[in-house]
């Protein structure tokens, strides 16, 4: 196993060092560009765009449908007419999405992030220009918002949520919209004067999509087949700072009726969320003594099989810029806070007059902290730490009330380390290490990956994989498991194959901070 080990680590290492020279950019003749306008004037954002600053942005049109009938040019009585302006604080976008009249337009309240059968644009900015990380901002005819993380590793993730504001009108030709989207919403090197883009509108009616620049089925790939922004120059973003302290009282009543046992009790919480950008790459986000009571709640799920539930993740925390820390599906972010690893340690050792009182059902997280973003040169970096306190479960005396405590899970410190290195032709290579480490007796586990996707110069062939090791530090012995995974596939064309192999050894195991269901498979 050391001799593995020492080869995951070269492997690694090699996998980085590759010049970039061996990956030649994908050829993007046919891209569509827009230019970038300062904004020059006032805007009210109310879903008009009628002032006259509106008329020196840049149009975007001609949009290209994609489903169901791809590569066809959108009819002139539907057309798609899209506007962008920016100044140092912010993007502002508009567009007319014009039909043969408004109840030609699906409408439909369903609340964020839910698009459902609603008619919809949305603008996606790749602010590196990388081709494999993006972000999007979508607006129904009604004005509700949805904002998603595109990832090439991760796909879509609709559990991000950004602070942006947008109006909609319903026009008898139609519809009219309009955004604004501060900086503070994106990351972005302030030296990158092109970011990739793609407009997309939904007409829900008649089932079709339609692109800025085309999206082609027979092309792999969404974000590659991108337009572009260009011209963005002297941007001038403010200090992005943010303190969200928070208090929060509680009041329980329960009739327990009992002598000595209060029937209600009461508790008092107090805390604070930071956010600060270190730069326009990189921002630090902090949560000191968390209280979620305001999160929306789990579903009540019976579950009838063998392997626990996996829940969403609902604490904006958690959910905000964390597509780095998700590369190879090793964290899961509902294992901080989760329930204690020894929660039914308390059942044991019960003389016959004693009983569980009280066993808390989930840790309480002192502090947790993340440092994440990407360079002009495409490395992304990401840090995160979290603390979760002592719990203890409460046993008593039947006969004389006497209490004692018992430990169901120590002091417990969670980190994350990624280094994320983008590559052209959308190929892209990962480093990550996560582990738990617990005070007291209770085991460590550690766990580290290596990934790559290398795709060729015409983005035909790709070549992917994924090198893990993992280690269970126990008092007197290390359990060392192993997982390797290796793909070639064909993504372009009429014909596509992918040729794949995985193994996992029985003693690989990444629950402490991920999730794996079942080892020990070929």
């Amino acid at each position: 196993m050391k001799f593995s080990v020492l080869y995951f680590i070269f492997f690694c290492t090699y996998l980085f060092s590759v010049p970039s020279i061996l990956f030649g950019q994908q050829t993007t003749d046919t891209a569509k560009s827009l230019k970038a306008q300062r904004l020059v004037g006032e805007l009210k954002i109310d879903g008009t765009p009628d002032e006259d600053a509106w008329a020196l942005a840049p149009l975007a049109t001609n949009f290209i449908e994609s489903k169901p009938t791809p590569n066809t040019p959108e009819a002139y009585e539907t057309r798609t007419e899209v506007r962008i302006l920016y100044d140092d604080y912010n993007i502002y976008i508009s567009g007319h999405c014009y039909e043969k009249g408004k109840e030609y337009v699906q409408t439909e309240l369903l609340g964020r992030d839910k698009l459902g059968s609603n008619d919809f644009v949305g603008v996606i900015f790749d602010t590196y220009y990388d081709k494999i990380n993006a972000s999007g901002f979508f607006v129904t005819a009604l004005g509700e918002q949805s904002d998603v993380k595109y990832s090439n590793t991760n796909g879509e993730d609709f559990s991000w949520n950004a602070v942006w504001i947008s109006e909609s009108r319903l026009v008898d030709d139609g519809w009219t919209f309009e955004l604004r989207i501060p900086y503070a919403a994106l990351r972005f090197s302030k030296d990158g004067t092109i970011w990739g883009m793609n407009i997309l509108r939904r007409r829900n009616k008649t089932g079709q999509d339609f692109f800025w620049n085309p999206q082609k089925p027979t092309v792999n790939g969404f974000l590659n087949q991108e337009g572009t922004w260009v011209g963005i120059e002297n941007i001038k973003p403010p200090l992005r700072l943010s303190l969200s302290p928070y208090f929060s009282a509680y009041a329980n009543h329960f009739p327990y009726n009992e002598a000595g046992v209060d029937n209600t009790t009461a508790s008092l919480n107090g805390g604070m969320d930071v956010k600060y950008g270190i730069d326009q790459n990189f921002t630090l986000d902090m949560t000191l003594v968390p209280d979620f009571g305001q999160v929306q709640s789990d579903r009540r799920v019976d579950n009838l099989g063998p392997f626990e539930v996996i829940y969403n993740e609902n604490r904006p925390f958690f959910t905000e810029g964390v597509e780095l820390f998700n590369k190879g599906n090793l964290f899961y972010s509902r294992r901080i806070g989760g329930e204690p690893i020894r929660k039914f340690a308390a059942d044991d050792n019960l003389s016959s007059t004693e009983s569980v009182i009280k066993n808390p059902s989930e840790t309480k997280l002192i502090n947790a902290t993340k440092v994440s973003g990407r360079n002009k040169n495409g490395l992304g970096l990401g840090f995160f730490n979290a603390i979760t306190k002592p719990m203890f479960a409460t046993i008593e005396d039947d006969i004389t009330k006497e209490r004692r405590r018992v430990n169901v899970s120590t002091l417990t410190n969670y980190n994350i380390v990624v280094a994320d290195q983008t590559l052209k032709n959308n190929s892209s290579v990962s480093l990550i290490n996560t582990s738990v480490l617990r005070s007291g007796s209770d085991y460590d586990a550690n766990v580290t990956a290596g990934l790559f996707t290398l795709n060729d110069k015409s983005n035909n062939f790709n070549l992917g994989g994924k090198f893990a090791v993992s280690n269970i530090f126990e008092s007197e012995k290390t359990i060392t498991g192993y997982q390797h995974e290796l793909s070639f596939s064909k993504n372009n064309g009429r014909f596509n194959y992918k040729l794949g192999q995985e193994l996992t050894t029985d003693k690989y195991d990444i629950n402490d901070l991920g999730v794996l269901f079942n080892p020990d498979y070929l």
